[in-house]
């Protein structure tokens, strides 16, 4: 059965769990071919595993790995349609208590990184447009968190780059537009992931390099979490990669520039 994305070639950071792993199977499940990004390689063969897809392993945080993560796909695939700057993780505290490496380690992951990969891209789009016509408008969508609009205390580090995103989104979606490129973003709120589990007692940790970060929230904020939610729910990876979807489907072709707030009708 076709897709409404056959012939489209997909690059997903942050790709292996969560989020990225949602919208990979959906990008997937609509015709695209996807080139999967994690950090983590064993968890991307476990995602090839489960997924017809290509991978690439890599730190999005290396200055190198723009130029390569394209050329990659570029190379492997046959060219680059769709690229979903999804890699991040959060390392949380009160600006109080934050230091210069936490806060350069939020800006690296979730502005830095995606600011390289989308110059690399901006050159191959530039290329294909000067080219000659277009067949189809390409996609780029950014994803940012409802902490990037309206802050949050004890994600200092983590709002202001998340809010970078947005100034990226908007700026690229004047500049691209000539290309045939649309350019968009996706706020999430509360979507269920590792970063965002449910604990009583001990705190989860998490691996990333050679950093153990603490995350989850405590059992009973997530319940309260819940109540301010006007859908009365916590978000699934599958409602992510819906919302994300939704910028790379064929009817958003005319939409550019804008910032879709996922998060079952919370603001805060």
């Amino acid at each position: 059965m076709s897709g409404k994305l056959d012939g489209r070639v997909a690059l997903v950071t942050g790709a292996a769990r969560g989020i990225g792993r949602a919208v990979v199977r959906k990008l997937v499940s609509e015709g695209a071919r996807v080139l999967a990004n994690d950090l983590d390689g064993d968890a991307l063969s476990a995602l090839q595993a489960d997924v017809t897809c290509e991978v690439f392993p890599g730190d999005i945080t290396d200055p190198t790995f723009g130029d390569r993560a394209v050329r990659t796909c570029v190379d492997r695939l046959g060219g680059l349609d769709i690229l979903v700057n999804n890699a991040g993780y959060v390392w949380n505290s009160r600006i109080a208590n934050h230091t210069d490496e936490q806060w350069y380690a939020m800006i690296d992951v979730h502005a830095t990184g995606p600011f390289r990969l989308l110059r690399a891209a901006g050159q191959y789009f530039r290329q294909i447009a000067q080219a000659g016509p277009s067949t189809h408008t390409r996609k780029v969508v950014n994803v940012s968190s409802i902490s990037g609009l309206f802050g949050a205390p004890t994600q200092f580090s983590y709002s202001a780059a998340k809010s970078a995103l947005v100034g990226m989104t908007r700026s690229l979606a004047k500049d691209w537009g000539r290309y045939d490129v649309t350019v968009n973003c996706v706020a999430f709120g509360f979507i269920e992931t590792r970063l965002t589990q449910p604990y009583t007692g001990e705190v989860p940790e998490i691996a990333v390099g050679e950093r153990k970060l603490k995350v989850g929230l405590d059992a009973a904020q997530v319940e309260l979490m819940k109540e301010m939610i006007p859908l009365g729910r916590v978000g699934s990876p599958e409602d992510a990669a819906g919302a994300v979807y939704m910028f790379c489907a064929p009817e958003s072709d005319y939409v550019s520039g804008e910032v879709l707030v996922a998060a079952g009708g919370l603001r805060v």
